[in-house]
């Protein structure tokens, strides 16, 4: 935008001005500008400049990257100019409307100041009156009509506003302001050009050289137009060589032939269902009367390739050695003993019957336990082809059962196009995430594998798409999901469930020592160097550094750990042996993450070591009761669920009922608060830490400590029975790892005891309770228990992995623990 002021006095030389650089523009004399300004340097010389007579010095940066010029980066000749109108934004820069004056060169820059003050002398402009310089002046504005028709950029608008200036200096710069396409060094070179009359011969240079390069732009436009035009022309006339060649009934009409031919001989050959040949059949007569380009025939082509492609007998011969089965899922997954069982099994019945249906197995287990490459060693092991369809996400029943040839573009469901890339028909066929599919309105995907999934039926699959029966019977299907919650109850029911707890501390070990440390030295081109990782530094990274129940995160921090010793190896050399112990990992992996719980040292009242078991495995949880003067309230917190809470009231109505036992007050209830706390941030639930909520509750309550060295774990009844609980072998290892010297469970879990290890068994006492009674005789440190308690009940316990008992030994037959893997000393924990 251009205005004319009517402040035109020259600004005297050497006058002192706030100085404002510029980025990637110039502001001409004439020229009305509007800048953003975000530089603290540049705000402060506006502010400067309104405070007084609102002049501020305008001059460019000779690169606009630079954030905070100097004097040397800034042009020395600029544009005095005026400011007509600031406003300050809310994101803090600062919208400022310039109007250029005068022409001037920097003589200083004062240093010192917040922002730039520069020393200026204003360029006298040198004027001439001559009929060149008319001549000039009418060349010019020709040659901007022509520029402004070439490049849309420009507005009209200015066009007319050129044409009706008639001052040569002032009609320069008008044009060098409006021209888009010109560089800066260009821009700059016309600012720093006195004299109006070389400064028009400099500007019709450069849109000569403009106009040119825009006529050649358009000329390309015009030959890509063209060119265009061409190739649709080319196009049209293929197509109607086309449409003579099929009237005289050659090109197309021959290609479909052989394809047809090509079809009867494949039907010659394979082997497929007397159903699937008719229909076949069926459709190649309904083809040859078609016409070869009409979309029906392309539908019917389409349809009868799918049924020829599927296998409809071919299968892969399978493997029946039962010890190479065995071997083969050993070295592949370290425990899931149940799994590989039923694998064998499997194999051992086929052998002998020589045919059998493919069992339907679903593993169902937490994150990273391995049910899906479980699946993989599978098909190894039994010689079968595997293939995999991950159901994550699938909402669609057409997915499963695939769409009706009705529909444009229908294809088969995602059963039998797996089936067709696989080219088998007994492969492992595993369904992964079957627990993440959903239900709209196209229908349940869950309701469609319920066919799929049944033994009974399976032999008859119907996919809405081939509208034929086809044989899934010989396919082993195989599927995974975290959790049976979001399995349909019909589906589950025609599904043998495996469930695949976390692995332990035991199995986190070997895995690590025998699967991923080597595979990670492998990946990480240590193989040759001498690198030993300990026990106790697997035992610190599964600790301190995952909280996971399968053992991804724990490769993930053997990778971590197998790179930093490449790094160390290749500025080192392999000459120097790297040992890492538990001490060590913290230098590799940094600050632990996680923190386990611990056994306190000394009796506490009121604080009682309690057993949990998540799906990171198991762990102490304290109990913590504090009494207070009150009303009869009782509170318990530590984030809990609902139905730990109510365990907690049921065991303070224990107490009371026991309060004569005790030596409570009948109504010391009335009097007191009961605060229960479980400290640790995390979700809790389950009814398992009633007996140890009771604990803590009767200590606070009779001040008397419990033992610092025991820990327990058991539902309680309000008539202080001691229910049976889950999980216990996590909960007894936890305990073996936290040094707990006695524990006391359920009497009804005696019969799990068989799955721990015996070196758990052998390195504490495990006393089995089935009253509360009991268990306060044990934990409490009492001098006479008898007189508090009464007699004492039959015992029953193990200690040092010995059956210890009152009752009669042909009741109680000795559990015995899984032995302990080779090379692994017992104690070691």
């Amino acid at each position: 935008m251009f205005f004319k002021t009517d402040n035109d006095k020259p600004t005297p030389p050497g006058r002192m001005l706030p100085a404002l650089p510029l980025r990637d523009i110039i502001v001409f004399p004439h020229m009305v500008s509007q800048l953003f300004v975000g530089r603290e340097k540049s705000i402060l010389a506006l502010d400067e400049a309104m405070a007084q007579s609102k002049e501020i010095f305008l001059a460019a940066q000779k690169s606009a990257k630079t954030n905070d010029p100097a004097p040397d980066d800034i042009f020395q000749v600029g544009t005095i100019g005026t400011i007509v109108q600031l406003l300050r934004l809310a994101d803090g820069t600062v919208k400022v409307l310039v109007e250029g004056r005068q022409r001037a060169r920097a003589r200083r820059w004062v240093e010192g100041s917040d922002y730039f003050v520069v020393e200026v002398d204003v360029i006298e402009e040198a004027s001439s009156d001559d009929v060149e310089l008319e001549a000039l002046l009418r060349s010019v504005q020709s040659t901007f009509e022509v520029y402004v028709k070439l490049n849309k950029k420009v507005q009209p608008e200015v066009l007319m506003q050129v044409q009706s200036v008639d001052d040569p200096s002032k009609l320069a710069d008008t044009i060098a302001a409006n021209l888009p396409t010109i560089k800066l060094a260009d821009r700059q070179g016309l600012l720093e050009t006195p004299d109006a009359k070389h400064r028009l011969e400099r500007l019709y240079e450069l849109m000569q050289a403009e106009i040119e390069i825009l006529q050649v732009e358009k000329k390309i436009r015009s030959r890509v137009k063209k060119q265009m035009e061409k190739t649709q022309k080319e196009y049209y006339l293929n197509e109607q060589m086309q449409a003579i060649q099929k009237e005289l009934g050659g090109g197309e009409r021959d290609e479909f032939k052989s394809e047809i031919q090509e079809i009867e001989d494949k039907l010659k050959t394979k082997k497929m269902s007397l159903e699937a040949q008719e229909k076949v059949k069926k459709e190649l007569k309904k083809l040859k009367m078609m016409h070869p380009t009409s979309a029906e025939a392309t539908v019917v082509r389409n349809y009868i390739d799918w049924i020829i492609s599927l296998p409809w007998y071919e299968k892969t011969e399978e493997r029946f050695d039962l010890q190479e089965a065995e071997k083969i899922l050993d070295e592949d997954h370290y425990g899931l003993k149940k799994c590989k069982e039923r694998i064998v099994e499997y194999l051992a019945v086929q052998a002998l019957t020589g045919q059998l249906k493919g069992p339907i197995l679903c593993f169902v287990g937490p994150p990273g336990v391995g049910k899906t490459s479980i699946a993989k060693s599978i098909a190894r092991a039994t010689g079968r082809k595997f293939v995999r369809l991950s159901l994550g996400g699938v909402r669609d029943e057409a997915e499963i059962r695939g769409h009706r040839r009705t529909y444009i573009g229908a294809l088969p469901g995602k059963i039998i196009q797996s089936l067709k890339k696989v080219g088998t028909a007994n492969p492992v066929f595993l369904l992964d995430e079957i627990d993440k599919m959903s239900t709209d309105f196209r229908g349940d995907p869950a309701a469609a594998l319920l066919e799929v999934l049944d033994p009974e039926q399976n032999t008859a699959f119907n996919d809405h798409y081939l509208d034929l029966d086809y044989d899934l019977s010989q396919v082993m299907f195989l599927t995974t999901a975290n959790t049976l919650g979001g399995i349909p109850l019909p589906l589950q029911d025609r599904m043998e469930i495996i469930q695949l707890s976390s692995y332990t501390e035991f199995e986190k070990l070997n895995i690590a020592l025998k699967y991923l440390i080597p595979r990670q030295r492998t990946e990480c081109g240590l193989d040759e160097a001498p690198l030993e990782i300990s026990e106790n530094a697997v035992r610190t990274v599964i600790h301190h550094y995952t909280k996971e129940a399968g053992v991804r995160n724990l490769e993930r921090e053997v990778a971590s750990v197998c790179r930093k010793v490449a790094l160390q190896v290749v500025k080192d050399g392999k000459e120097k042996p790297i040992v890492i112990g538990g001490g060590d990992v913290p230098r590799y992996l940094g600050v632990p993450k996680y923190r386990t719980g611990k056994k306190e040292a000394d009796d506490h009242i009121g604080l009682t070591h309690g057993l949990s078991v998540s799906d990171y495995g198991g762990d102490i949880l304290d109990c913590e009761v504090s009494v207070v003067s009150g009303k009869g309230k009782m509170q318990i917190t530590g984030l809990l669920e609902k139905g730990m809470e109510e365990s907690g009231h049921a065991a303070m109505s224990y107490i009371r009922s026991r309060s004569e036992a005790l030596g409570l007050e009948a109504d010391f209830y009335q009097k007191i608060d009961v605060h229960v706390h479980f400290p640790d941030f995390v979700r809790k639930d389950g009814p398992s830490a009633g007996v140890t909520m009771a604990t803590s509750i009767a200590s606070a309550l009779t001040r008397i400590a419990v033992r610092s060295d025991v820990a327990m774990t058991g539902e309680i009844t309000l008539r202080g029975r001691v229910m049976p609980i889950g999980g216990l072998k996590e909960k007894l290892l936890a305990a073996h790892r936290n040094g707990i010297k006695t524990v006391m469970i359920p009497k009804d879990d005696r019969k799990d005891l068989r799955d721990i290890p015996r070196r758990v068994l052998r390195a504490m006492r495990v006393v089995l309770v089935d009253h509360m009674d009991d268990v306060l005789r044990e934990a409490l440190v009492i001098a006479d228990p008898d007189r508090m308690f009464g007699p004492r009940r039959l015992l029953l316990e193990y200690k040092n992995g010995e059956l210890i008992s009152d009752e009669p030994v042909a009741a109680a037959p000795t559990p015995v623990g899984p032995a302990e893997p080779p090379g692994e000393q017992p104690g070691a924990v």
